[in-house]
């Protein structure tokens, strides 16, 4: 009896048993519990100095969890954050053959069915969780009936994963009595390990570029609170005799307080409350331009940008730092599809295909938004002095499709230029209205096109005096060339000829043409007057 033996995209044998296996759950308690107490609160410069040190000496475990908090608490950063991974979201997955060569396409509509699945989008967004801590892992819940296929996709907390000791690079899962955790299965996981910056894994994160802002904000936020508590209250100050004793102090102190929430307080006779009115609110412009300054920061760091967060001072400065913006998009974009057919669609199909010589791939495309106004003034003026230019490149570019056989065209407008017909060349196609266009024919005699009469009618008699006239037009137009030519030839630079042709002017020889031109035009009115 023989057995299938499953394999990876390499060919070498994987267990089946382990890819149906459960590895990285939580636990109720130990290394991997998901319980844990909050880091951000009462954070202190001396303690995010050592939190972050310990992420780097192997103990991520503090730094995962604040980053996590980061985004619950600044709103700021939770915004922009959140911006930079919709905008990886919101680009359509595209399956494409191999660049060298092609597969089934059966293959193909199976990583298509795969990332249209509903839970294919799901899993994006906790991949791109590692934007912010810098790294992020999904476990593949494989499940077999009659191929291999994700059942479902499920984000792991970071916390529960450490980097090796020995390189710092290199994933492994946390485990109750080990200090190096165990090697992680293959094909079981999805590790995205985006490549903001060069050096550590663990030192990539946005959150620890963000920390130190995060930080001084939360200070500032606190002091302006404290201030704006106070700010505007009228200040209360008792006066009490030198003979008062220590109780009618207290007395006094208690009405002074009392005043504040209840607005109402008694005193013994001889002693007064004074209000002294509160003048002055720079505060508000200190904390708030440093909570803006810390703000505009964390903008750089996660967006690249600030013009379409905060301040978009102007259309030209802000499509500029939009572009910046498509950089970082398109980087994000190139890291995830390359972690997908890595971890994800190679597997796929080597075990239910087996093992390809290439394989698709599925890719996040970011298409520019495209200057169509500049386009086609460019093609416009372009392609008239013989610019070749793919109709395929164009529709791509402004964003249209081609047409189907079968659907309702665009045309140009009855002003439009008539198409020129080549000798040999096949005859304009009717317009819609099913009337025959105009065509133009080449003129033997002076080398260029004349408009003739429609398709299926008759030459009329202008037709017949137009065609006359042109017979004859290098007989009328001789003696003005012959000056010019003689003009031309006597001149002995650009500047001399300019001279000579100024002139020139008045005294061209335009006699026999003038005459053509006049008999002509008293013919044509004379056919059209007799109808």
């Amino acid at each position: 009896m023989s057995t299938y033996q499953l394999v990876d995209p390499h060919g070498r044998p994987v267990s089946s048993a382990s890819l149906l296996r459960e590895e990285a759950a939580p636990t109720l308690t130990g290394v991997r519990s998901i319980w844990g107490e909050p880091v951000a609160s009462g954070l202190t410069p001396a303690r995010l100095a050592r939190i972050l040190h310990d992420a780097v000496e192997g103990e991520p475990g503090e730094y995962l969890a604040l980053a996590e908090e980061m985004e619950e608490r600044d709103l700021h950063y939770a915004s922009v954050l959140g911006t930079r991974k919709r905008a990886v979201l919101a680009i359509e997955p595209v399956v494409n053959q191999p660049k060298n060569g092609t597969v089934d396409d059966k293959i193909l509509d199976a990583v298509r069915d795969l990332v249209e699945a509903p839970i294919f989008e799901d899993m994006l967004i906790d991949v791109l969780d590692g934007l912010g801590k810098g790294f992020s892992v999904v476990e593949i819940l494989w499940d077999h009936q009659a191929t291999w296929y994700p059942r479902e996709y499920v984000w792991r907390d970071p916390r529960h994963f450490q980097f090796d000791r020995r390189t710092g690079r290199e994933l492994r899962l946390r485990e109750d009595g080990s200090t190096e955790g165990r090697d992680l299965s293959r094909y079981s996981f999805i590790r995205h390990i985006p490549k903001l910056k060069s050096g550590l894994p663990i030192r990539g994160g946005l959150a620890r570029l963000a920390a130190w802002a995060f930080l001084l904000k939360s200070y500032t936020l606190k002091d302006w609170a404290a201030f704006l508590e106070v700010f505007g209250m009228p200040l209360r100050v008792g006066r009490y005799n030198r003979s008062a004793t220590p109780d009618e102090k207290r007395v006094l102190l208690r009405a002074v307080r009392d005043l504040a929430a209840d607005a109402a307080a008694i005193i013994p006779s001889g002693m007064e409350i004074e209000f002294i009115e509160a003048k002055g609110g720079s505060g508000n412009a200190v904390f708030g331009a440093m909570a803006e300054y810390l703000d505009a920061q964390i903008s750089k760091a996660v967006l690249g940008q600030t013009m379409t967060t905060d301040d978009g001072s102007s259309l030209a400065q802000a499509q500029v730092h939009e572009n910046v913006r498509y950089d970082l998009l398109r980087a994000d974009g190139r890291q995830v599809s390359t972690t997908l057919n890595r971890d994800l669609i190679h597997p796929f199909i080597a075990f239910n295909f087996g093992p390809q010589e290439r394989y698709p791939t599925v890719d996040l495309p970011v298409a520019e938004a495209e200057d169509i106004k500049t386009l086609s003034e460019a093609l416009n003026t372009l392609v008239p002095l013989g610019l070749k230019v793919a109709g395929s490149e164009v529709r791509e570019k402004i964003g249209l499709s081609e047409p189907e056989d079968d659907a309702d065209i665009l045309r140009a407008s009855a002003a439009a230029k008539p198409p020129v017909t080549e000798p040999g060349q096949a005859e304009a196609e009717p317009d819609d209205a099913g009337t025959e266009p105009a065509t133009a024919q080449a003129c033997p005699s002076c080398g260029g096109y004349h408009a003739t009469a429609r398709a299926g009618e008759e030459p009329d008699e202008l037709d017949a005096l137009l065609e006359e006239a042109l017979q004859e037009w290098g007989t009328d137009l001789a003696p003005v060339l012959d000056q010019l030519q003689a003009e031309f030839a006597a001149a002995s630079s650009y500047e001399d000829l300019k001279a000579r042709l100024d002139r020139l002017a008045g005294t061209l020889d335009v006699g026999p043409l003038a005459r053509r031109i006049a008999d002509l035009a008293l013919i044509a009115r004379g056919l059209g007057d007799a109808g």
